[in-house]
């Protein structure tokens, strides 16, 4: 999304349960792919709304917040002659829709189709040429105005030995006789995958489709969505009062300034001290808030309660589901004070429901149960108000600048709901609760020193639950290992870590060595997601 001031409609959901209206865009059928969601993210770039359902998803289910123009389907890791391979819903080929198919879409289109399918005699991972069949590719919508041949990404094992009928081949490279295939302007398929930034002009490819192929319009933007949360949000809480969580992030951020544009006053803030903040946080979230958005706030410090459901607890999900549940429990004590307080609103985005797993999402593994989605109780007395659930990120630091919000709030470093928490290995406490918050202050300061606060997504300090020997002052320690991680991405779907520059490596872990008792050894995180996740917990 680019941010703009344009009317009109927008197909966001707001909580699972609401009913908003529906806006035309893609719907994208996940097999599994790792770039699944990269699909979803390109098509919004390119101001059209998508959204993502499991091949499992009935018509009722992939329409159940947008209307769709055409029908992606992703990579995946099986094969279509595999016992237990995904299949394409029948509702795909029935609509009638544009179709494209991508790596195994494409192979699971043409197998479904008639065609054959077989395993690869050598796998194609890594760049390839492209090579567009001048006989049929000079009249496919999807490579209008490209070159004959162009760069792209492959990873594959299957080949198409056989197409349906009514197919042609449009392009190949020197390993795949078809590398893309179309039936004229209604189905295609590559098997590359353009939606990676390996394959340079994938978004053209991509954009040619949404344009050429399925009539898709540019109205996929901040100001559209701002416009049309702001009523479905009226017509979701009408005269009630809403409860909105506020955790000092731009996601919170954003969910309150979209409220009291839609209900005003009727809109309380909480501010809930977990005890799992960084050095300062409470202070200065308060000000921020009251200050830059003028709202009605609430101060609640729950930190012996958070720390009391913590105590013992050594597994990272456990933490995230004790946290989220009593989350839950304080918003419900304070409610009885507000009158008719009703709902319950958070920022919940995108990468939350994918990551975990909820009956959104039944088609990916869960990677960890985000305290707002896997980890909430199972009976809440309050109803969910969750404007940015099909957002990702980006999405949500331009729909902040589009209601006006300050710059320095909008590109805030993320900070996790769970807190420290999901950042101290093991059993969560006081003491190294202590020891981590003078780490994390150390890593900020020297990265805002260096001047790379706003390249980087995210750093901060990991207290882990090892201990090494050490010397200082000619005596003997025993300390803790911390560990730096400092990664950049678009999302929070993947990320690689940030190569910071030695010298500000060596000032981080020389202050923390000599600042903070209780650790004597620092290490540097150089996992990228995948395989690693960003936190770690």
């Amino acid at each position: 999304m680019q941010p703009t001031g344009a009317n009109g409609g927008s197909p966001n959901g707001g909580s699972p349960n609401g009913n908003p209206p529906k806006d035309d865009g893609i719907v994208v059928i996940d097999f599994g792919s790792q770039y699944t969601h990269l699909i979803a993210r390109r098509i919004r770039e390119l101001r059209v709304y998508s959204e993502i359902v499991p091949a499992s998803a009935t018509w009722e289910r992939a329409t159940q917040r947008v209307n769709p123009k055409g029908i992606i389907l992703s990579g995946g890791p099986a094969s279509v002659y595999d016992a237990d391979a995904p299949v394409i819903p029948n509702w795909v080929f029935e609509q009638d829709l544009p179709i494209l198919g991508i790596c195994y879409g494409m192979q699971a289109m043409v197998h479904q189709l008639g065609g054959r399918v077989a395993s690869g005699a050598v796998r194609e991972y890594g760049h390839a040429s492209l090579h567009r069949d001048s006989r049929d590719s000079s009249e496919t919508p999807l490579f209008q105005g490209l070159p004959e041949s162009l760069e792209v990404w492959m990873s594959h094992g299957d080949r198409v030995e056989a197409l349906p009928p009514g197919f042609s081949t449009l392009a190949h490279t020197d390993n795949s006789a078809v590398a893309a295939i179309g039936d004229g302007l209604r189905r295609f398929g590559l098997q590359f995958h353009p939606e990676v930034a390996h394959t340079p002009l994938g978004m053209a490819i991509l954009g040619n489709f949404l344009r050429n192929a399925c009539g898709c319009q540019d109205s996929w933007t901040p100001g559209n969505f701002v416009a049309e949360s702001v009523s479905r949000m009226r017509e979701q809480v009408g005269d009630g009062r809403v409860i909105c969580a506020l955790s000092g992030g731009v996601d919170s951020a954003v969910t309150a300034a979209l409220l009291h544009e839609a209900i005003g006053d009727n809109l309380t803030c909480i501010f809930v001290n977990n005890g799992l903040l960084r050095e300062g946080e409470a202070e200065a979230v308060q000000n921020t808030f009251k200050k830059n958005l003028c709202l009605n706030l609430m101060y609640v410090d729950a930190t012996d309660r958070f720390l009391k459901k913590l105590e013992s607890v050594i597994d990272p999900e456990q933490k995230r589901k004790a946290i989220g549940e009593e989350f839950i429990r304080v918003f419900e004590g304070v409610a009885p004070e507000l009158s008719d307080a009703k709902f319950l609103a958070q920022g919940t985005l995108y990468p939350d429901v994918i990551e975990s797993e909820t009956p959104d999402n039944r088609a990916s593994a869960r990677i960890k149960s985000h305290h707002n989605v896997g980890g909430l109780p199972e009976h809440m007395e309050l109803k969910l108000v969750e404007p940015l659930r099909y957002l990702f990120k980006d999405e949500v630091r331009d729909v902040g600048l589009a209601l006006g919000l300050p710059r320095e709030m909008v590109y805030r470093q993320p900070f996790p709901g769970p807190g420290l928490a999901i950042r101290i290995i093991g059993e969560v406490t006081k003491e190294r609760l202590a020891i981590l918050r003078g780490c994390d202050t150390i890593v900020l300061d020297e990265v805002k020193k260096a001047g790379l606060y706003d390249e980087i997504w995210q750093s901060f300090a990991v207290l882990t639950d090892s201990r090494t020997v050490g010397v200082m002052g000619d005596f003997r320690t025993y300390g803790y290992v911390c560990a730096i991680r400092a990664v950049s991405s678009d999302d929070a779907m993947t990320a690689d870590w940030v190569r910071l520059p030695y010298e500000v490596l060596s000032q981080i872990s020389s202050r923390i060595v000599n600042e903070v008792p209780g650790v004597n050894r620092v290490v540097y995180d150089i996992t990228s997601k995948p395989p690693g996740t960003i936190e770690w917990e």
